[in-house]
Parts: C-alpha cells; structure tokens; sequence
C-alpha cells in the first residue's frame, strides 16, 4: 500500500508541473480555467485602448477571467445556455463577428498602396479650388427687384453690413453683416462661386446673381493662399477614407451577385 500511495503522490507532482497545468491560472469548482482567456482578454484591451500590457493590466484580466468562469458555471447550472434568448443573441453575434472578420480578410487581401493614396490626395487638393481661400459676405432675398434696390442703397452710402442684418433671409450669415467666414470657392453653389471669383478685393457684384436659393448680393472682402497640409499630414485619414469607400464597394458587390428574391428597402447611394 506504501508503495501505491508513494506512485499517486509522484504522479500528481508530475501532473501540477506539466506544461497542461502550468497554463492554467486556476481551478474553479474543479474546471480549470485556462491562461489563454487571460492572453486574450489582455489583447482585446490592447486593441481598443492602445495601452501598453502592464504587470497591473494582466492582473486585473486575470481576475475578470477567473470571475467570469465562476459566474458563467452558475448561469449553466441553471441553463440558461439552453435559453431561446441566450441563443438568439448569440447567432447574432455570431453573425457580426464573422462578418467582421469578412472585411478585414478582404481589406488584407487587397491592401491601399501608396499610389492610390496620393491619387486620392491629388484629387482633394484638386476639388479646393486650387489653393485660395475667400472671405466674401452676402445678401440673399427672394426677389430680383429687391436685390436690385438695395444694390442701388449700398451705392447711394448704405452699408452693406446693416442691410444684410435687416434683409438677408441668410439667418446663418446675416447676424454677422452677412459675412460667410474664410471659404473655398468649390463651397458655394455654381452661380456664386463663379461671380465671386471675378471680384476684386473689396468690390461688390453690380448685378444680382440667381441661384437655387434666391438672389445674392455678394462683395468679396479678402483672398489668400491657402497651402494644403503635406501628403504625410494627411495620410492616415485619407487612408481610414478609402478603406471605408473600399468596404462600402465590397458590401455593394456582395449584394449585387447574390441571387436572393428579397427587395431592399433602401438602395445605396448612387443606384
């Protein structure tokens, strides 16, 4: 008998200092509980938060691991994993889990390169207006008879500041002498832009310009050069940007090769 006891006591030694033990953290109403949540659970923190992985992070996972299996042992005595609820959600995050990692495979499989980027760049510094900025003002009402009038007031000594705060149906601009703040000409609709290019610093329009908002008086007050920020500045948003065009191509895609008998209730943009 002594030498089948001194056998157990050696084979459990040999058991507690195996690799198998060594990677669990703890021993819950008899379940281990293995160190891979914890290394997992100190990842995910890792991504969401950028903190680095400290002695006190890991200790706190491993407390959250180790009370998680305690509660997660009670929910299942009681079945709740059996529960029509419990599984219904569960698909669902199941859906979403693996839908996430569809885009970031296809996001790995087709990555942005640098060209694309600097395309993309090229193409926004293209839409500024070519590098100026404007600082013009305005007045904006229904009628053309009544643009024309106060046109006439402003060169009769009128100030155009106090008829844009009396006139102007602008109610974001006119408080403020109808000044719309530094801007690029792509801002404006067509019709303004292209009338307040053609001013000088400090002159004001002789004629009333139509557009789909009514008739503007406009006076431009100053231009300056507006340098783009470098291609380096930039890069990580115009990157974030096209990956998020490039994910809305894909889901587009996916749904047009389907063959499936249901009708979307919303089609994307551009359909």
């Amino acid at each position: 008998m002594k030498k089948l006891s001194l056998g157990l006591v050696a084979a459990s030694a040999a058991l507690l200092m195996s690799p198998a033990f060594a990677q669990n953290i703890a021993i819950v109403n008899g379940k281990a509980v293995p160190k891979a949540r914890v290394d997992a659970l100190v990842e995910q923190v890792k991504q969401q938060s950028q903190q680095p992985v400290t002695p006190e992070l890991e200790r706190q996972a491993r407390d959250e691991v180790v009370i998680r299996e305690i509660f997660m042992q009670e929910a299942e005595r009681r079945g709740l994993q059996r529960s029509r609820d419990y599984l219904q959600r569960m698909e669902l995050m199941r859906q979403g889990l693996l839908i996430n990692e569809l885009f970031a495979d296809e996001a790995k499989r087709n990555p942005v390169t640098d060209k694309e980027l600097r395309a993309e760049y090229d193409k926004l510094l293209a839409q500024t207006g070519g590098g100026k900025e404007y600082r013009a003002r305005h007045i904006l009402v229904d009628k053309e008879e009544d643009a024309k009038a106060l046109i006439a007031k402003i060169k009769g000594g009128a100030k155009f500041e106090d008829l844009a705060k009396r006139n102007s149906k602008d109610t974001g601009s006119a408080e403020s002498g109808g000044d719309l703040d530094w801007a690029s000409a792509n801002t404006y609709v067509p019709e303004f832009s292209q009338a307040m290019v053609k001013l000088q610093k400090g002159q004001m329009t002789d004629v009333p310009v139509k557009s789909e908002h009514g008739w503007h008086i406009i006076r431009l007050d100053d231009v300056r050069e507006n340098a783009p920020p470098p291609f380096e500045a930039v890069k990580p948003q115009i990157e974030q940007f096209v990956k998020q065009q490039r994910a809305a191509q894909f889901r587009e895609d996916l749904r047009k090769k389907a063959k499936t008998d249901y009708k979307f209730s919303e089609q994307p943009a551009g359909n």
